[in-house]
């Protein structure tokens, strides 16, 4: 399993992914799934991937030259299409799951950031302001600090730390998801560059951030009251 978090923000975008893959319950690895698709004076195209890696591999090498953002989540698409039939062909009677989904993120021309989320069938849809975030693979404990605290108006500093929240909740409940985690903020302001780094399985920050939230929620529990009718 995996768990990847796209951000589109008024200040730009963040793609984040975790570098866990596994095949079986003991049988744990490390493999990239924040690509760097297209990287040109005219447009900078990310991409992260969740599920079958044969797939996943075969699609992200279909973008080379593409007009916009849209076009490029429908050629995603339609690659992810094809790789899918060629892999499942290959693996056919093996009982190996070959779907996969990606979070294509990036910028074309003089068009603002944008993020696409394209599933296993080919299909696609496009991130707006009122749900200003997508998830691919182990979404379900990453959710609520999201739900609940990330706005389009949200700066960018302050949505990668609920980004980090997020990754450590999930990380706490599933031992499919762990550091290092790859990361890519991309502003809206062409001016400020475009920052990538990777988040070691020790970070002082992370570290720091992990054992804060903690302490944090077991205060908050504590100054609420217990439930009236338990006496």
């Amino acid at each position: 399993m995996t768990y990847c978090l796209g951000m589109l923000l008024d200040e730009g975008l963040i793609l984040m992914a975790d570098t866990r893959t596994n095949a079986g319950v003991d049988n744990f690895s490390m493999y990239k799934k924040l690509h760097l698709l297209a990287d040109g004076p005219d447009r900078t195209i990310y991409a992260c991937t969740a599920g079958n890696l044969s797939v996943s591999q075969t699609a992200i090498s279909v973008l080379n030259d593409v007009p916009t953002m849209f076009r490029a989540a429908q050629l995603m698409g339609e690659a992810m299409q094809i790789a899918t039939r060629q892999v499942s062909q290959a693996l056919a009677g093996m009982n190996i799951s070959v779907g996969a989904s990606t979070l294509l993120g990036g910028r074309v021309g003089d068009g603002p950031p944008q993020l696409f989320l394209i599933y296993e069938a080919g299909n696609f849809i496009q991130c707006k302001p009122e749900s200003p975030f997508f998830q691919i693979g182990e979404t379900k404990y990453g959710r609520p600090i999201l739900d609940r605290e990330l706005r389009p108006s949200t700066p960018l500093a302050e949505a990668l730390k609920f980004g980090f929240l997020s990754f450590d909740a999930a990380m706490a409940s599933n031992l499919g998801v762990a550091r290092p985690i790859d990361l890519m903020v991309m502003p809206s302001d062409r001016s400020r560059p475009i920052l990538t780094r990777r988040i070691e399985r020790r970070d002082p920050y992370f570290d720091a951030l992990s054992e804060q939230w903690g302490e944090a929620l077991r205060e908050a529990s504590t100054r609420i009251p217990n439930p009236p009718f338990m006496g």
